[in-house]
């Protein structure tokens, strides 16, 4: 077995509206006020930027048409571990964490057009924050991967 295949495959998205500002969602699943941006698994015969839009559609409602990839932005391919307790827990236990394809993505319509009551809801709230303040409201175990995303992001994160 590789090291990648410990690590469940996902795509995650860094979505900015005009102001610059990232979307995050406070997850329903967490006790504690853990918020986060729109992530999950990669389906079976999908790749990543497939995933990313999917993910993005299914967990706030905000349709491909409405989003564009910012331009000449990379993407990140970043990974996380689970804690111990959590290994057992999550996924049925088969991953230690998830690697993930990261794209940085414009928002192109309004707050109305996000609803994150959605078929399988995953967040209670959603907000607008400042990019830099988002290690700060993740959970402890992805604050790296977090900085990983502005680090990787820096050149193209801000107002268009």
């Amino acid at each position: 077995m590789s090291d990648d295949d410990r690590y469940r495959f996902g795509a995650g998205v860094m979505l900015l509206n005009h102001h610059g500002h990232a979307w995050i969602g406070r997850r329903i699943d967490n006790v504690d006020e853990a918020w986060q941006m729109p992530q999950g698994g990669i389906d079976r015969g999908e790749d990543s930027w497939q995933g990313a839009l999917r993910e993005l559609e299914e967990e706030t409602g905000i349709i491909p048409q409405l989003v564009h990839r910012i331009e000449g932005s990379p993407r990140l391919e970043l990974r996380y571990d689970l804690p111990e307790p959590l290994r057992g827990k999550l996924w049925g236990g088969r991953w230690i964490g998830q690697r993930q394809h990261w794209f940085l993505m414009r928002f192109t319509g309004e707050d109305h057009h996000i609803d994150i009551a959605t078929e399988h809801p995953e967040f209670s709230h959603w907000q607008w924050a400042e990019p830099q303040r988002l290690p700060d409201l993740i959970v402890p175990f992805k604050r790296q991967m977090y900085r990983d995303i502005l680090a990787g992001f820096a050149d193209w994160i801000g107002p268009r």
